[in-house]
């Protein structure tokens, strides 16, 4: 189904500053609407202003017509009750200028009879919807009159309509380890997890995730002055890494109207098939503090991880992590252990799991997964040792070692930039996939809890993601 909700200029003004940062609304359906899960599941919002008797208002709506203001996708349908059913906005992204429904240059008087009658039905409720064969007459029309929206609607098809992965190949299993990397770091920094996940495969499987990286269509001049000012300018610090011959590195920036900046960065040196898994390194700069997730995946049928002598030298490896943390002086410092490394024991459904979806998985800090090898039951029938959800009864889930991140629970303590960067390269240089976040702001440890544990989207400040150009090379 394409979705066609339609709302009032009232109802539109109470909720458009929440959805800038929030990018997430949900409505009701009228009862017995049809909700089965077919067709494009694209919304568009409408701005009702037929019965308006003003003139027009600042965003240059005229006093009489209808009009598409804003896009999104369905990514849930919800039970409120026996029947009543509502369905989840998410994510949504205002259309660079409205376009009009009607009048003679409107996109209604272009379709023809049939589909206009079709969505003239959907209009004549607060939320309906219309079949494949009007969206497709619907799209064209769209298209034809303002082509600037391709960009809008290709990216969210493809956030609706993510890729499955083929774990036989080597690059898929690759891709879909990063791309889990990618959307851990979004979650422990409350960055919105749809500037990471719109992605197509890249031209060569060597590259890194980010290489493939389907960009935002909002542009910085369709944002609010108050994000775009502090963009554009920094130069990423990894930027020089972009520059070298024996890595690919590519980069993107989230940053909010704070000046809070994420950069994330994806790196590989060696070819995919000799890779070793996928690195997750989280650096927060203003408590010089970084974690580190390394990938893991669990047999498929029986959820199960066989330890061998790979994971004993890499875990040895690992250890000496926390030989690159000093004592914690200052109470912001104090950590719930020495753990700053931690293995995820992963597993994919079949078939494309959403695009924002974490793996199901188990986090197991370093010197828990020490304390299990040395515990009868990690003991298989044959001797050996196995990781399982049955034998590791006090793993963390995805949400649960987010918030120790996000609250700075967990990670070294007093670790330079530079540290960082020769750790980091190091990792890609001895086989692995490395996604590194690195995040900057003006934030008191104060300011970083208060923030994580506000609920309120309302009082987060809006928010933008691009791709920062390659600075030149030094002369």
């Amino acid at each position: 189904m394409t979705y066609i909700v339609t709302l009032t200029p009232e109802q539109m003004a109470d909720n458009e500053d929440d959805w800038l940062i929030s990018e997430r609304f949900t409505k009701g359906l009228p009862t017995g609407l049809d909700t089965s899960d077919t067709g494009t599941r694209l919304v568009f919002l409408v701005r009702d202003n037929l019965t308006r008797s003003t003139n027009s208002g600042s965003d240059g709506l005229a006093e009489h017509g209808r009009f598409i203001t804003w896009m999104g996708s369905v990514q849930r349908i919800n039970t409120v009750g026996p029947v009543d059913r509502s369905v989840t906005i998410e994510p949504m992204r205002r259309c660079p200028a409205p376009v009009p429904l009607d009048g003679p240059d409107g996109i209604l008087a272009s379709l023809p009879s049939t589909h206009r009658r079709h969505v003239e039905r959907a209009l004549s409720e607060s939320a309906g919807h219309c079949g494949m064969e009007t969206w497709q007459a619907l799209q064209e029309a769209l298209l034809r009159r303002h082509p600037e929206l391709s960009r809008y609607i290709d990216w969210l098809l493809a956030q609706l309509n993510p890729l499955d992965f083929n774990v036989e190949d080597a690059a898929d299993r690759a891709w879909q380890e990063q791309r889990d990397a990618a959307q851990t770091l979004t979650r422990v920094t409350d960055f919105p997890h749809s500037a990471l996940s719109v992605w197509g495969r890249p031209a060569s499987r060597e590259e890194p995730y980010l290489a493939g990286l389907i960009p935002d269509p909002v542009e910085n001049s369709l944002i609010d002055h108050d994000v775009r000012v502090g963009l554009g300018d920094q130069v990423p610090r990894f930027d020089d890494w972009r520059q070298r011959g024996d890595v690919r590195c590519d980069i993107h920036v989230l940053e909010d109207s704070t000046g809070r900046r994420l950069e994330v960065v994806n790196v590989n040196a060696t070819p995919v098939e000799s890779r070793l898994g996928t690195d997750m390194i989280y650096y927060h700069h203003p408590t010089h503090s970084f974690v580190l997730v390394q990938y893991k995946r669990l047999e498929p049928r029986r959820k199960e991880y066989r330890v061998n002598k790979q994971l004993l030298d890499q875990m040895d490896r690992l250890e000496q992590v926390s030989q690159l943390s000093t004592k914690p002086t200052r109470s912001h410092e104090w950590r719930l252990s020495v753990d700053a490394c931690f293995l995820k024991f992963a597993h994919w459904r079949n078939g494309a799991a959403s695009s924002t979806e974490l793996a199901h998985g188990m986090y197991i800090p370093l010197s828990y997964a020490r304390t299990l090898l040395e515990d009868d039951c990690t003991l298989g029938p044959k001797g050996g040792r196995i990781f399982s959800y049955e034998r590791a009864v006090n793993y963390l889930v995805g949400s649960e070692f987010a918030e120790l991140v996000k609250l700075g629970r967990v990670g070294t303590v007093g670790t330079s930039v530079e540290q960082l960067r020769d750790f980091g390269l190091q990792r890609a240089r001895d086989g692995y996939n490395v996604m590194l976040g690195f995040e900057t702001s003006n934030e008191t440890p104060r300011d970083r809890a208060v923030r994580t544990r506000s609920r309120s989207a309302k009082k987060r400040p809006k928010m933008n993601s691009y791709s920062p150009p390659t600075s030149q090379q030094p002369q």
